[in-house]
């Protein structure tokens, strides 16, 4: 059986770099840099727990990155 392919995509993007931006160009940012998916959340929103690769999520206050995590 072949080995799964994993996608680079953000492998050397740290997801700090992000905080403190405005929302807009967090996800600019994050598309030009190869995250295939970029999900912006309102703070304490409910949201699953499986791991996608290639997604960047952002928790969003007032127009700005207040946290970022991988999948």
């Amino acid at each position: 059986m072949a080995p799964t392919p994993r996608p680079q995509q953000g492998q050397d993007d740290d997801p700090e770099a992000y905080v403190g931006l405005d929302a807009e160009s967090a996800e600019h940012r994050a598309r030009e840099r190869g995250w295939t998916t970029v999900r912006s959340l309102p703070p304490g929103s409910v949201v699953t727990l499986e791991f996608r690769e290639g997604r960047l999520n952002f928790e969003v206050d007032g127009g700005s990155v207040v946290r970022c995590w991988r999948g």
